[in-house]
Parts: structure tokens; sequence; C-alpha cells
């Protein structure tokens, strides 16, 4: 993982929380549900590829995640389409996923000293990550089985996993390198 500034980095994290609340919607049966999933992805795909074609230097693993991204992406268009003949889309964003895995895989949460990168704040927003994807989890096999409080899960879950993705947006970030633009000029 480079240290360079990743362009469309927000574009993308509201993209991602437009498919999560569209299938949020979907699970609770609102109308209109399959076309928020189906801009979500499409916004995805778009931006990822915008992203993809603005960086300079592409090496192998930026073509696997390329080939990751838009293939889960046409899946999930043509799922939400309902579309048959959609298991070659899942076969190659399941072989792209292992490859990233096994190339990148946790050394992306790592920085350049191969230590982890997180503080206590980002361990406690990682911590309600896990919570709100089991959450997730959990809720939906409980609406498989129709158990009661499913959908409060599920809710609750989806919440919290946007306002994981999300969360960038919001906080103050701080200044990594002095602006010389802002410092007086000194003789």
């Amino acid at each position: 993982m480079s240290s360079r500034k990743k362009i469309l980095k927000a574009p993308l994290r509201i993209a991602v929380a437009i498919l999560l609340l569209g299938m949020l919607a979907r699970i609770i049966q609102w109308p209109h549900a399959k076309i928020v999933v189906i801009v979500g992805f499409a916004s995805i795909v778009l931006l990822y590829a915008f992203r993809f074609w603005k960086k300079t230097e592409k090496q192998f693993l930026d073509y696997v995640k390329l080939i990751l991204i838009v293939f889960w992406t046409i899946n999930g268009i043509f799922r939400m389409l309902d579309f048959p003949y959609t298991l070659f889309f899942q076969i190659v964003t399941a072989a792209s996923f292992i490859i990233w895995f096994i190339m990148e895989g946790t050394a992306y949460f790592m920085d350049e000293d191969r230590r982890s990168k997180n503080s206590a704040l980002q361990i406690w927003w990682n911590i309600a990550m896990v919570l709100g994807t089991l959450s997730i989890i959990t809720g939906g096999l409980m609406k498989i089985l129709h158990w009661e409080f499913a959908n409060v899960l599920l809710v609750l879950g989806i919440v919290i996993v946007a306002l994981y993705i999300l969360k960038d947006l919001f906080t103050v970030s701080k200044i990594e390198e002095a602006d010389p633009g802002n410092e007086e000029f000194l003789l």
C-alpha cells in the first residue's frame, strides 16, 4: 500500500453507504430499493474505474483490485435485475478476492514498517465494525428463520457499518504536513 493520497475516497465511501442503505431498504422491502442498490453498485464501479484510470503507476495488484470491483459490481447489478447465469461473475470475483487476500490481505491495515497503524479510537471503531458485521449476519440468519427482532438487528448492523464507512467524512482531519503557504515569510 502506498502512502500517496487516494483520489475519490469520500465519494467511494458515500457510494458504499448508498449501497448498504439500499440493501437495508431491500431487506425491509421498501419500494424502489432495487433502484438504490443498482445506483450504489453503478456509482462504485464508475468511481473506482475512474480512480484506477487516474493512477499513474499501475501494478499487478491494482489490476486485481479493478477486476474484483468490476466483477463484484456487475454481479450485483445483474442479480438486482434478475439476470440468470451470474455464476461466472461470482467465480471471477472469488478468484480475484483470493489473489488480493494472498498478495495484500491484512498488510493493507499496516504501515510501511509492518506495524499496526491503528490508534485506540480506530480500534474502537474496528470493534464497532465487527459488531455491526456480526449483527448483520445474525439478523440475516434470524430473518431467514422468521425470528422476532431480526429486522431490528439488521437495521442496527447496517447503520453501524454505514457509520463506520462514513466516519472519516465527519471527523476533523489532522494536518499531517505543515502547509508552507500559511507560514509567515521570515528574513
